[in-house]
């Protein structure tokens, strides 16, 4: 019987609890935040959308690899001799093109990994958390600014090149070998030692 009392007690005591802490605020301004119209401004450091500011990257795919769940596919070309893509705002020189950098956001986790390794900051998160999505290939977020016949001309180009530089190494090897074969047929043969005298057969005929 005691339990009984003790546990309706319990019941009745968290009720008029609850509803102290009700009447209390009935007699207080609201403090809802009228959303959307109205909106919560985020801390400092808050973990949110990632952003990539292209024009600093230069393609040294750190970010990518610092990604604990791979959300983030990048793809580079080496630019050619005849291209200069200039500096970063760090003065990073930049020798890649990036023909492809994407970030899918339906895959973060919002560890902010990705943005400590990175040596120009070109990549970070910016306090935007309205993004949601009735299709999730629409959180796939393409941050290159090569349209795709551009990028179809630039591996072009670096292909040709490659090729090109590959011949010119193995022309300069082949040369390298002709020479070396001239180099050895034209080298002097060497004297045969004269023989020395047979000092022993001497001796035994003496």
């Amino acid at each position: 019987m005691t339990t009984v009392i003790r546990e309706g007690w319990t019941t009745f005591k968290s009720i008029f609890t609850g509803m102290g802490v009700t009447i209390r605020h009935f007699f207080k301004p609201a403090v809802t935040e009228l959303y959307p119209e109205e909106k919560v401004e985020l801390p400092k450091g808050a973990r949110a959308k990632l952003y990539v500011n292209i024009d600093d990257c230069i393609g040294c795919n750190l970010c990518a690899r610092a990604c604990p769940v791979n959300c983030i596919d990048i793809e580079t070309v080496m630019a050619t001799s005849d291209v200069d893509l200039g500096k970063t705002s760090t003065g990073n020189p930049k020798r890649f093109w990036l023909t492809q950098f994407d970030i899918d956001m339906a895959k973060c986790m919002y560890c902010d990994l990705c943005t400590f390794p990175c040596p120009t900051d070109c990549i970070y998160m910016v306090p935007e958390y309205e993004y949601s999505e009735f299709d999730r290939t629409n959180l796939v977020y393409h941050f290159s600014d090569l349209t795709p016949e551009k990028v179809d001309e630039v591996k072009e180009k670096a292909e040709k090149e490659a090729e090109e530089k590959k011949k010119e190494r193995e022309r300069k090897m082949k040369e390298k070998k002709a020479k070396a074969k001239d180099k050895a047929k034209s080298k002097p043969k060497p004297k045969p030692k004269p023989k020395q005298p047979d000092n022993k057969k001497d001796d035994e005929e003496s």
